[in-house]
């Protein structure tokens, strides 16, 4: 039986507890939280008329400006390497399908990979990621992965990474992800890079694994996070120059043809518009990355207080905290899992969050998953002032959020029954 993606799971929770007339502060859906980019209203009005089907990888419209915008990332890339989809979870999947062997994931790692490779039929290598950031496995139990994996009859040919990361919202150093490449390189692995939050690395710049294995890595990313355009489902592909990433563009287009026929082609023309870069849409993304960046600290800063040991945001709105140094304090209230702790909030406290179980993690981690971006407001004024703002942090709308979610946190983690003298 296939489950509920379990992040649009507790969105629809959310909203149902809502109805219900409960004030649910939402800390479990990764949505981007800000407004609609200046422009971009008017070229998807523009295009109501366009309802024929549109070529299968994209228009050349589209396509174009996509090559272009990698380009100028440091990436030179051809349209013939673009292939558009309704978003980039529809890809992700068509490249497993079309990619073949079992998936290599790091964890814990975004909930639908698992998911994608369950649905196929794949075996799923599970790999634990470095200290220092989510993202990418830990190169040296990789290799040690890939050789047991072998052993044991599996036939890894996939290696899904995701930079900058979700659950962690950090980003794989540079050295780290040329190590993790060589030993795909070795295994004869091919890497999806999933980057769909590479525009919104707190500090600049990100470093892709195409920089280090460029004839076998495939770049997904889309609109849905950079530009908070999730329910526009815009999403695309670049696949490698050379004579393997031809017959997967080719491969790719074939699966798409069967499924998705195209993308939307009024949201073709979105593309087409953002992603040729223009100044209003560029410091658009800049005042999100700089709203994320805050808020994302500023939560940090409040788990740290409570106890938790977590990675510091480095990249969009997500934060991984680990409650192990309140384990015991937690069993107290008989809070022994992941899910234990994030139904306590919820139950209590009316925060709504996922545990690290959804993300491949043993439930009886004390891992939750925690996305920022809906404290913003629930208007869209709300949103623009919060995107505009110095101190959105103080925000009287955000204030309060900030301060109950401490207020629970502590309420969970203090330990009421220490007695320092005994």
């Amino acid at each position: 039986m296939t489950t509920h993606s379990a992040t649009l799971a507790i969105d629809e929770a959310v909203h149902a507890r809502r109805e219900a007339g409960h004030d649910v502060l939402h800390l479990g859906f990764g949505e981007a939280g800000v407004p609609v980019a200046p422009g971009l209203a008017e070229v998807l009005a523009d295009a109501h008329l366009r309802n024929g089907y549109g070529p299968v990888a994209g228009s050349s419209q589209a396509r174009a400006a996509a090559a272009g915008w990698f380009t100028r990332r440091g990436l030179p890339t051809e349209p013939g390497q673009i292939l558009f989809a309704p978003g980039s979870k529809p890809l992700l999947f068509a490249l497993l399908a079309a990619i073949g062997g079992d998936v290599v994931l790091p964890c814990p790692s975004w909930v639908s990979y698992a998911a994608q490779a369950a649905l196929l039929g794949r075996r799923v290598v599970s790999v634990p990621i470095p200290a220092e950031a989510g993202g990418i496995p830990d190169p040296e139990p990789l290799e040690q992965a890939l050789r047991q994996a072998g052993a044991d009859g599996a036939r890894p040919g996939v290696l899904v990474l995701t930079v900058p990361d979700n659950p962690t919202g950090t980003v794989a150093p540079a050295e780290q992800v040329e190590a993790v490449c060589a030993v795909a390189e070795r295994h004869g692995l091919a890497v999806i890079s999933d980057e769909i939050y590479a525009e919104l690395g707190h500090r600049g710049t990100v470093c892709s694994p195409v920089q280090h294995l460029g004839e076998r890595t495939v770049v997904t990313t889309g609109l849905s996070k950079s530009l908070a355009l999730g329910g526009w489902r815009i999403g695309f592909a670049r696949t490698p120059a050379g004579r393997w990433g031809r017959h997967l563009q080719q491969e790719l287009t074939g699966v798409a043809s069967e499924i998705w026929s195209s993308l939307a082609a009024p949201m073709q023309a979105v593309a087409a518009r953002a992603l040729s870069d223009p100044p209003e849409v560029t410091a658009h993304i800049a005042a999100a990355r700089r709203l994320h960046a805050r808020l994302a600290t500023e939560v940090h800063t409040r788990l740290l207080s409570a106890g938790a040991q977590c990675r510091p945001p480095q990249a969009g709105f997500y934060l991984y905290p680990d409650f192990a140094p309140a384990r015991e304090v937690l069993r107290a209230q008989g809070i022994t899992t992941g899910t234990d702790l994030a139904t306590a909030l919820l139950d209590r406290h009316d925060i709504a969050t996922l545990p690290g179980s959804a993300f491949g993690e043993p439930d009886t981690a004390l891992t939750l998953r925690l996305a920022t971006s809906l404290l913003y407001g629930a208007t869209p004024r709300q949103r623009h002032m919060a995107l505009t703002a110095e101190e959105p942090q103080a925000l009287p709308w955000i204030a309060p959020a900030l301060t109950r979610l401490s207020a629970a946190l502590v309420e969970l983690t203090a330990d009421r029954h220490h007695h320092p003298h005994r």
